[in-house]
């Protein structure tokens, strides 16, 4: 084989190898996109141990790096981790297949039939950092809503991405699907990535996943589309009728459960009279979870071992065990913080008066708002979408996490017998 074969290709290459694929892609059938998903699915599985080799790697730089906690848990594999985004690829395969389906449609005066109907968006670009299940997510997303992808995962996951998108490939090879509708690009040249913001004339759409720094370097240079998702500065407001018991165990779940993903809690906001009347079952369970506060004056003053809190905390998103306490003597003033620190993630009340739960979801201004539930919930598999691409913060064109249907867009095609006009 020639040197010259050996050569990788170009960003720009790859992009237009994705988009032939595309087109092959999208005449597939539904139930030959999903047989090669569950067989991907499977091969993921079976092939669990060189992709934990693979992570091993990236997790040695990582610690010699200093990665911190939070970046560590991100990056990190597991098998049950790996058979966790395989069975995604399953559950999104299970799931309705939006491409094709007719939104509306109606005949004209003179015969023409018109079809609004429900197409891919053709090439995505997804960019992301440090978590490796998002090659497999977004792919099997990709794959199922009729989209070729382009793949940018963070260098610090380069040897896990890479062994994923590998397995895929051998998987793909077994199917109708093409396999390089799935590219993956490996260089960690700076120009690779800029690269990408600007191939309009290849790529469809833009998908930026990661801290706010990545997200605000796309939006603020890239000339293809972005669907922009968004980081989490997540609250959960204790209200004066909040049932101590459940709001407690809510607070606990979306603090502690991963606290460094986007959907768990930073900012408790809670009632005066609500906080005085419990301040010692809540300092308990803060205490007894291992949550470090930074509070305003009125938490300092009521719970023990509290940070004095400034500026910077009530817009941190913290990913990790810091919790920041704002206390508030209205649902009013709770909403106004929200307004003014929030990420337009998600939002939590809790609360027994339903009138104060009704006020809190009708003016908060976010992707998802929950009712004595956890934030936790604000995802892709939890709420049935099998995997998602991300979370929109946005407003335009999809918002809240992005299952299939985001992944799509419409066409008219209408259908007649010689008509002009």
């Amino acid at each position: 084989m020639s040197i010259a074969a050996l050569k990788p290709m170009t960003v720009e290459e790859q992009a237009i190898t994705a988009k032939k694929a595309q087109k092959a892609l999208n005449m597939l059938t539904t139930d030959e996109k999903n047989q090669g998903l569950r067989i991907a699915a499977n091969e993921l599985e079976n092939e669990y141990q060189v992709i934990l080799d693979a992570n091993k790697e990236d997790l040695e730089k990582g610690r010699e790096k200093g990665f911190d906690e939070a970046y560590m848990d991100r990056l990190a594999l597991t098998q049950e981790r790996i058979a966790d985004f395989a069975e995604g690829l399953r559950q999104v395969a299970d799931l309705p297949d939006p491409t094709g389906d007719v939104l509306s449609d109606w005949t004209l005066e003179n015969g023409l039939k018109v079809e609004e109907v429900r197409v891919p968006l053709g090439v995505i670009g997804m960019i992301y950092e440090a978590r490796p299940n998002v090659t497999a997510d977004a792919a099997g997303l990709a794959l199922k809503s009729g989209n070729a992808i382009l793949l940018k995962g963070g260098s610090s996951a380069l040897s896990s991405n890479q062994k994923i998108v590998e397995v895929m490939h051998r998987a793909l090879e077994k199917t109708k699907i093409p396999k390089e509708a799935v590219q993956f690009i490996a260089s960690t040249d700076r120009a690779a990535t800029q690269k990408l913001f600007t191939m309009k004339e290849h790529i469809d759409v833009l998908i930026p996943r990661g801290g706010a720094s990545l997200i605000k370097a796309v939006v603020e240079n890239a000339t293809v589309p972005v669907l922009e998702t968004g980081v989490g500065n997540c609250h959960i407001y204790f209200d004066k009728e909040a049932d101590t018991e459940k709001a407690l165990n809510i607070l606990i779940n979306a603090k502690t459960d991963r606290p460094a993903v986007c959907n768990a809690a930073e900012t408790l906001i809670v009632h005066k009279d609500w906080l005085h009347g419990n301040k010692e079952v809540l300092a308990d369970t803060i205490k007894k979870n291992g949550i470090t506060i930074h509070g305003d004056k009125e938490a300092a003053d009521t719970l023990p071992n509290v940070i004095p809190a400034n500026e910077e905390d009530w817009a941190n998103e913290y990913l990790s065990l810091d919790l920041a306490i704002k206390t508030v003597n209205s649902l009013d003033e709770a909403i106004d913080h929200i307004d003014q620190y929030g990420t337009k993630h998600s939002e939590a009340i809790i609360t027994e008066n339903a009138e104060s739960a009704k006020r809190f979801m009708h003016l908060v201004d976010a992707a998802a708002l929950y009712h004595n539930a956890s934030t936790r919930f604000t995802d892709g598999r939890a709420l049935g979408f099998g995997a998602e691409i991300g979370i929109s913060t946005q407003k335009l064109h999809a918002r809240g996490p992005m299952g299939l249907p985001a992944l799509t867009t419409i066409k008219y095609m209408m259908t007649g017998n010689g008509q002009v006009r």
